[in-house]
Protein backbone atom coordinates (compact mmCIF):
# COMPACT_ATOMS: atom_id res chain seq x y z
CA UNK A 1 0.00 0.00 0.00
CA UNK A 2 1.70 3.25 -0.98
CA UNK A 3 0.13 6.90 -0.97
CA UNK A 4 -1.34 9.55 -1.42
CA UNK A 5 -1.21 13.15 -1.48
CA UNK A 6 -3.48 14.68 -3.84
CA UNK A 7 -3.65 17.83 -1.67
CA UNK A 8 -1.47 19.84 0.02
CA UNK A 9 -2.73 23.37 0.76
CA UNK A 10 -3.38 22.86 4.79
CA UNK A 11 -7.12 22.12 4.21
CA UNK A 12 -7.13 18.34 5.10
CA UNK A 13 -6.29 16.96 7.86
CA UNK A 14 -3.33 15.60 8.22
CA UNK A 15 -3.08 11.35 9.55
CA UNK A 16 -1.20 10.09 12.73
CA UNK A 17 -0.83 6.47 12.30
CA UNK A 18 -0.44 5.13 15.80
CA UNK A 19 0.49 1.30 17.42
CA UNK A 20 -2.42 0.08 18.39
CA UNK A 21 -4.74 -2.33 16.30
CA UNK A 22 -4.26 -2.35 12.98
CA UNK A 23 -7.86 -1.24 10.76
CA UNK A 24 -8.85 -2.12 7.54
CA UNK A 25 -7.34 -1.28 4.68
CA UNK A 26 -9.90 0.35 2.91
CA UNK A 27 -9.93 2.48 5.52
CA UNK A 28 -6.51 3.52 6.01
CA UNK A 29 -6.19 3.62 2.17
CA UNK A 30 -9.10 6.05 2.11
CA UNK A 31 -7.89 8.17 4.91
CA UNK A 32 -4.15 8.00 3.24
CA UNK A 33 -5.79 8.93 -0.17
CA UNK A 34 -6.85 12.28 0.98
CA UNK A 35 -4.34 13.53 3.93
CA UNK A 36 -1.75 16.21 2.86
CA UNK A 37 0.68 15.23 5.79
CA UNK A 38 1.22 11.77 7.46
CA UNK A 39 2.96 11.57 10.85
CA UNK A 40 4.08 8.13 12.08
CA UNK A 41 4.86 7.18 15.48
CA UNK A 42 8.15 5.06 16.20
CA UNK A 43 6.33 1.93 17.59
CA UNK A 44 4.51 1.73 14.21
CA UNK A 45 7.36 2.14 12.36
CA UNK A 46 8.22 -1.12 11.01
CA UNK A 47 4.41 -1.73 10.26
CA UNK A 48 4.57 0.89 8.02
CA UNK A 49 7.54 0.09 6.42
CA UNK A 50 5.94 -3.38 5.82
CA UNK A 51 3.18 -2.06 4.09
CA UNK A 52 4.90 0.33 1.78
CA UNK A 53 3.29 3.24 3.44
CA UNK A 54 4.73 6.34 2.07
CA UNK A 55 4.51 9.45 5.25
CA UNK A 56 6.22 12.91 5.73
CA UNK A 57 7.79 12.34 9.28
CA UNK A 58 8.43 9.80 12.03
CA UNK A 59 8.34 10.79 15.33
CA UNK A 60 9.40 9.05 18.78
CA UNK A 61 12.54 8.19 21.14
CA UNK A 62 13.33 5.35 18.80
CA UNK A 63 14.42 3.16 21.89
CA UNK A 64 12.52 0.32 20.15
CA UNK A 65 13.83 0.32 16.69
CA UNK A 66 16.03 -1.70 15.06
CA UNK A 67 19.58 -0.62 14.81
CA UNK A 68 20.64 1.61 11.62
CA UNK A 69 17.01 1.71 10.74
CA UNK A 70 17.29 5.35 9.71
CA UNK A 71 18.86 3.96 6.41
CA UNK A 72 15.89 1.83 5.37
CA UNK A 73 15.22 3.41 1.42
CA UNK A 74 11.93 3.87 2.27
CA UNK A 75 12.40 6.62 4.78
CA UNK A 76 14.40 8.54 2.63
CA UNK A 77 13.20 12.14 2.61
CA UNK A 78 11.03 11.69 5.18
CA UNK A 79 12.05 13.69 8.06
CA UNK A 80 13.21 11.97 11.79
CA UNK A 81 11.68 13.91 14.16
CA UNK A 82 13.34 12.91 17.46
CA UNK A 83 11.06 13.44 20.90
CA UNK A 84 12.57 11.67 24.02
CA UNK A 85 10.43 13.47 26.75
CA UNK A 86 9.53 10.85 28.89
CA UNK A 87 6.66 12.80 30.20
CA UNK A 88 4.07 13.06 27.52
CA UNK A 89 2.91 10.00 25.39
CA UNK A 90 3.79 9.61 22.16
CA UNK A 91 0.48 10.75 20.66
CA UNK A 92 0.37 13.84 22.64
CA UNK A 93 4.01 14.20 21.37
CA UNK A 94 2.91 14.39 17.90
CA UNK A 95 -0.27 15.91 18.43
CA UNK A 96 2.20 18.74 19.80
CA UNK A 97 4.53 18.24 16.88
CA UNK A 98 1.81 18.99 13.87
CA UNK A 99 0.67 21.99 16.14
CA UNK A 100 3.57 23.38 15.58
CA UNK A 101 4.15 22.46 12.00
CA UNK A 102 0.52 24.82 11.65
CA UNK A 103 -1.78 22.04 11.20
CA UNK A 104 -5.37 22.55 12.42
CA UNK A 105 -7.39 19.06 11.62
CA UNK A 106 -5.61 15.38 12.22
CA UNK A 107 -7.54 11.99 12.22
CA UNK A 108 -5.18 9.40 14.23
CA UNK A 109 -5.35 5.43 13.43
CA UNK A 110 -4.28 2.69 15.16
CA UNK A 111 -4.91 4.66 18.49
CA UNK A 112 -7.44 1.69 20.05
CA UNK A 113 -7.22 -1.52 20.56
CA UNK A 114 -4.38 -4.00 21.31
CA UNK A 115 -2.62 -2.42 25.40
CA UNK A 116 -5.45 -1.30 27.19
CA UNK A 117 -3.37 1.95 28.80
CA UNK A 118 -2.64 2.87 25.41
CA UNK A 119 -6.22 3.01 24.63
CA UNK A 120 -7.32 4.60 27.36
CA UNK A 121 -4.77 7.15 27.63
CA UNK A 122 -5.57 8.14 23.93
CA UNK A 123 -9.37 8.45 24.02
CA UNK A 124 -8.59 10.84 27.41
CA UNK A 125 -5.77 12.63 25.51
CA UNK A 126 -8.75 14.16 23.03
CA UNK A 127 -9.79 17.46 25.31
CA UNK A 128 -6.82 18.20 26.02
CA UNK A 129 -5.95 19.80 22.63
CA UNK A 130 -9.28 21.23 22.68
CA UNK A 131 -9.48 24.41 20.66
CA UNK A 132 -5.96 23.92 19.55
CA UNK A 133 -6.12 21.53 16.83
CA UNK A 134 -9.21 19.02 15.75
CA UNK A 135 -8.46 15.46 16.75
CA UNK A 136 -10.50 12.58 15.65
CA UNK A 137 -9.98 9.17 16.27
CA UNK A 138 -11.15 6.85 13.73
CA UNK A 139 -11.01 2.75 13.50
CA UNK A 140 -13.22 0.10 12.10
CA UNK A 141 -16.01 0.51 14.42
CA UNK A 142 -16.04 4.24 15.34
CA UNK A 143 -15.30 7.98 14.92
CA UNK A 144 -14.15 9.75 18.55
CA UNK A 145 -13.86 13.51 18.99
CA UNK A 146 -13.90 15.86 21.11
CA UNK A 147 -17.64 17.71 21.61
CA UNK A 148 -17.72 21.53 20.75
CA UNK A 149 -19.92 23.22 23.58
CA UNK A 150 -22.55 23.58 21.04
CA UNK A 151 -22.94 20.65 17.91
CA UNK A 152 -25.00 19.70 14.78
CA UNK A 153 -25.13 17.24 12.28
CA UNK A 154 -27.04 15.43 10.11
CA UNK A 155 -27.88 11.15 11.16
CA UNK A 156 -29.62 8.63 9.25
CA UNK A 157 -32.37 7.15 11.91
CA UNK A 158 -30.81 4.34 14.33
CA UNK A 159 -27.54 5.36 14.02
CA UNK A 160 -25.59 4.59 17.04
CA UNK A 161 -24.19 7.71 19.29
CA UNK A 162 -22.01 7.75 22.43
CA UNK A 163 -21.52 10.52 25.09
CA UNK A 164 -19.20 10.00 27.03
CA UNK A 165 -17.78 12.55 29.62
CA UNK A 166 -14.04 13.43 30.25
CA UNK A 167 -14.72 12.74 34.02
CA UNK A 168 -18.17 15.03 34.20
CA UNK A 169 -20.07 17.20 31.64
CA UNK A 170 -23.29 19.36 33.02
CA UNK A 171 -25.59 21.15 31.38
CA UNK A 172 -26.70 18.44 28.46
CA UNK A 173 -29.35 19.45 26.11
CA UNK A 174 -29.33 16.22 22.85
CA UNK A 175 -32.59 16.29 20.13
CA UNK A 176 -33.09 13.71 18.29
CA UNK A 177 -31.58 11.54 20.48
CA UNK A 178 -33.60 8.15 21.71
CA UNK A 179 -32.77 8.53 25.29
CA UNK A 180 -32.71 12.43 25.50
CA UNK A 181 -31.24 14.93 27.70
CA UNK A 182 -32.61 17.87 29.36
CA UNK A 183 -30.30 19.80 31.32
CA UNK A 184 -28.89 16.20 32.61
CA UNK A 185 -24.76 15.79 33.65
CA UNK A 186 -23.05 12.23 32.96
CA UNK A 187 -20.48 11.20 35.38
CA UNK A 188 -17.61 8.69 34.47
CA UNK A 189 -18.23 5.89 34.93
CA UNK A 190 -21.13 6.07 36.58
CA UNK A 191 -23.10 7.41 34.22
CA UNK A 192 -22.59 7.98 30.74
CA UNK A 193 -24.52 8.58 27.61
CA UNK A 194 -23.58 5.51 25.74
CA UNK A 195 -25.14 3.70 22.76
CA UNK A 196 -27.71 6.28 22.43
CA UNK A 197 -29.36 6.42 18.95
CA UNK A 198 -30.52 8.91 16.47
CA UNK A 199 -34.96 8.85 16.22
CA UNK A 200 -35.37 9.84 13.01
CA UNK A 201 -33.58 10.85 9.45
CA UNK A 202 -32.55 14.84 10.22
CA UNK A 203 -30.00 16.43 12.59
CA UNK A 204 -29.16 15.77 16.00
CA UNK A 205 -28.28 18.89 18.29
CA UNK A 206 -26.20 18.92 21.47
CA UNK A 207 -25.08 21.71 23.73
CA UNK A 208 -23.36 21.34 27.18
CA UNK A 209 -22.19 23.78 29.46
CA UNK A 210 -19.46 22.29 31.07
CA UNK A 211 -16.78 19.58 31.69
CA UNK A 212 -15.67 17.53 28.74
CA UNK A 213 -18.02 15.29 25.98
CA UNK A 214 -16.37 12.80 23.87
CA UNK A 215 -18.83 12.11 20.80
CA UNK A 216 -18.62 8.60 19.13
CA UNK A 217 -20.26 7.70 16.17
CA UNK A 218 -20.34 3.75 16.34
CA UNK A 219 -21.36 0.77 13.90
CA UNK A 220 -20.12 -2.92 14.43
Amino acid sequence: MSSHHFVRDGQEPALIIANGAGCDTDLLGQLLEWNPYVLVLDGALQRIIDLNIRVDAVLGDFDSVNPGWEAHPALQGVRIVHAPDQERTDLQKGIEFLIAEGQKAAHIVWATGRRSDHHFNNLATLPAYAGRIELTIIDDHSRIFNLPRSFKKWYPKGTVISLIPVMEAGGIHTSNLEFALQGDSLHFPMRSGSSNRVTEDGFVEISYASGHLLMMECWD
